[in-house]
């Protein structure tokens, strides 16, 4: 009677009457449960699905043998989407895992693959050490790796894509005592697992609950470790519901996949602006401290400390870093147009030692900018990059600009970068690239092109600054090279300079670069930079979380209540979220006006308000030891960069990028500013 009872509630709570399925069938489908009694190994059963004459139900799934679960299946249709719901129900106590494959119908040599925030194409650009077709031509992840729960198999032979999402409520996490093999969970979780398979050389959409991870788990950078399986327990009586939605749609190319998947997982998930107290007024004034506090003024170069700090102390160091993830001129320019605004003096003075001992002291014999120092050890990193020589120099120019308003000149400063410009140009390829590493002299130590659209901002801005047409032209070869290289082939790689993979900074330079360009073009020039801009924003865009990973109690993020949504994730090889977004929503803002494309400014104001959620203040510092120092591994997964794990952040950190990042995220339209616009 109980059962009966139960069954009975599943129909009501159904609510929906029995539509026909059109590609979700017996024929196309296989779904398994593993069954696990603790102490032994876990026992898989196949499921075959039966047709039902029933009102509420189109199958029912039942192994070979008798098994203590009850499983139904009912089929929505809901336009050119199909929504299966599973309805689980226990009678006797069991631990168990579910699982389903869809046959796509496309062979899997034709396919690439799309798991947001993790997967594109092949991810041959990453190691085999991480998640890659080197190691395995079919994975299965947890959902909350992804910036939204889904899988897309594009099928670029015949211009198909099909995707399966999950569209249960994610409000759950569970601890476990392992990380691989058959784990059980210590109480409920949400979280389920998706992915893709090779079965007989067919691409087959695989998805189930709770998680699991094969052929391999990523627990920590360049670290693969066995598989995992977890499973959860329902007790004698009682249900679970479980629903994911499948769709399949027609692009051009991968590009387009990407853009529809993105704009489907947005659509689906409608995530909003986060609730927050902290106005940009109040995170600024807070953030100023990081300012203050960071300070190192021993030197000779005067610098933010802001690499390589503990969270439990984030005591100052001798490690002087001027883009990356020190940022120092950038934060010095910020904290002088910040301190003068409010006639903070104690800014101002920092700020200004800070340009003054970089002009007179921060450049290598060639000319190029001292990268790191490190000074207790003497030591000045001889490997330069065009990432980290391109955002001093940008910061460098913003500090002119700004300086020149004020009716203050720096003319020896102007010249020292004048000719860092010059030397892009002798640095720049016949193709338009710039080599991602090299020496102070010339010499080329990394020749990847990914980091290429980091150069164009500068050049953009010395064209506008020095009137010297040279810049822009090569500024414009820079974006050729990425429309060619990156863009027209959906290849974003490399920017970031401690991987080789694919990651969100190389997306979101090319979008970046290309509005820059933009900004300073008209008519069909322009409009041929703002599509560069908007094809590349997508991928930018697909990094950034659609919807709220939960996290089990003991979690200090989820004790904090963080709302991932609006945060991005990092890259294939460091699978954790930050506040990585500096211009970024600027661009979003001017492509939804141009296009009229509100999703981007609405998925902008969600950035905005999200990313201030983690603000240390006094009396809630959210884990870090001093106010302003703002986190930066965000570890939101079952991954870590060496300690601390899902919930934390590592114990080491660099707080000189975020507060960079958060400061251009509140600071709008800079760019458009400095143009003119």
């Amino acid at each position: 009677m109980k059962l009966k009872r139960l069954f009975l509630g599943m129909v009501l709570f159904m609510g929906m009457v029995k539509v026909g399925a059109a590609g979700y069938t017996a024929e196309n489908i296989s779904a398994s449960i593993a069954l696990k009694v603790p102490g032994n190994k876990a026992v898989c059963y196949p499921l075959a699905l039966k047709k039902i004459e029933n009102d509420y139900f189109e199958y029912q799934l039942s192994a070979s043998k008798k098994i203590p679960v009850m499983i139904f299946q009912s089929i929505k249709e809901v336009g050119d989407r199909q929504q299966i719901s599973t309805f689980i129900t226990a009678l006797e106590d069991v631990y168990f895992n579910y699982g389903e494959r869809v046959k796509t119908g496309y062979r899997h040599d034709d396919c690439l693959f799309y798991m947001p925030g993790f997967w594109y194409r092949r991810n041959l650009r990453s190691p085999k050490e991480a998640p890659s077709f080197h190691s395995s031509d079919s994975w299965l992840v947890r959902e909350d790796r992804l910036s939204t729960p889904l899988t897309t198999i594009f099928d670029k032979k015949n211009g198909k894509s099909m995707s399966v999402i999950r569209l249960d409520k994610f409000d759950k996490e569970a601890l476990t005592t392992h990380k691989e093999g058959e784990v059980i969970l210590s109480g409920k979780t949400s979280i389920g697992y998706t992915g893709f398979e090779n079965r007989q050389g067919e691409a087959m959409l695989s998805f189930g609950f709770p998680y699991k991870e094969m052929p391999k788990t990523y627990i920590r950078k360049l670290t693969l470790a066995p598989p995992v399986e977890a499973f959860q327990l329902l007790r004698k009586g009682e249900s679970i519901s479980l629903t994911w939605e499948i769709s399949e749609q027609k692009a051009a190319d991968f590009s387009e996949c990407v853009q529809h998947a993105w704009e489907y997982s947005y659509d689906t998930n409608l995530p909003q602006p986060v609730n927050t107290s902290y106005t940009p007024e109040i995170m600024k004034d807070t953030l100023s401290n990081f300012f203050v506090e960071s300070y190192v003024g021993d030197y000779v170069t005067h610098y933010y400390s802001g690499v390589g700090l503990h969270t439990s102390i984030c005591e100052k160091n001798d490690v002087a870093e001027v883009g990356f993830v020190g940022r120092t001129l950038l934060n010095a320019f910020n904290a002088l147009e910040y301190g003068e605004q409010k006639g903070r003096l104690d800014l101002v003075t920092n700020a200004n030692s800070i340009f003054d001992t970089y002009e007179r002291n921060g450049f290598s014999t060639t000319g190029f900018f001292n990268e790191v120092v490190h000074y207790k050890q003497n030591f000045i990193e001889p490997i330069l990059s065009i990432r980290r020589q391109s955002e001093g120099v940008y910061a460098a120019l913003h500090y002119f600009n700004y300086e020149r308003l004020k009716g203050r000149k720096h003319l020896e400063w102007e010249e020292r970068v004048r000719r860092m410009l010059d030397m892009f140009l002798r640095l720049q390829r016949q193709d338009g690239s710039f080599p991602r590493k090299f020496r102070d002299d010339f010499s080329i130590v990394d020749q990847s092109g990914g980091s290429t659209p980091s150069a164009t901002l500068p050049l953009t801005m010395g064209y506008k600054y020095f009137k010297d047409k040279r810049y822009l032209e090569a500024a414009k070869r820079t974006v050729d090279y990425l429309e060619k290289e990156l863009i027209s082939k959906a290849d974003y790689f490399s920017s970031t300079l401690d991987a080789n993979c694919e990651d969100k900074e190389a997306s979101l330079y090319a979008s970046t670069a290309a509005y820059y360009l933009a900004l300073v073009t008209k008519g069909a020039e322009q409009e041929h930079y703002a599509a560069l801009a908007k094809k590349a924003t997508y991928f930018a865009l697909s990094w950034y979380y659609t919807w709220d990973v939960p996290f089990a109690r003991g979690q200090m993020l989820g004790d904090l209540g963080l709302k991932t949504r609006g945060w991005g994730n990092v890259s294939v090889e460091n699978n954790h979220i930050d506040v990585f977004v500096f211009e970024f929503t600027d661009v979003l803002n001017w492509l939804s006006k141009r296009y009229g494309e509100q999703r981007f400014a609405d998925f902008a104001k969600v950035i905005n308000t999200s990313m201030r959620q983690l603000l240390p203040t006094k009396g809630h510092l959210c884990g870090i030891a001093k106010t302003g120092y703002y986190p930066e591994v965000v570890q939101h997964t079952n991954w870590d960069y060496g300690k601390n794990g899902k919930g934390f952040y590592n114990d080491i950190f660099a707080p000189g990028w975020t507060v960079a990042s958060l400061w251009e995220l509140l600071s709008p339209r800079r760019a458009e500013h400095f143009f003119g616009e």
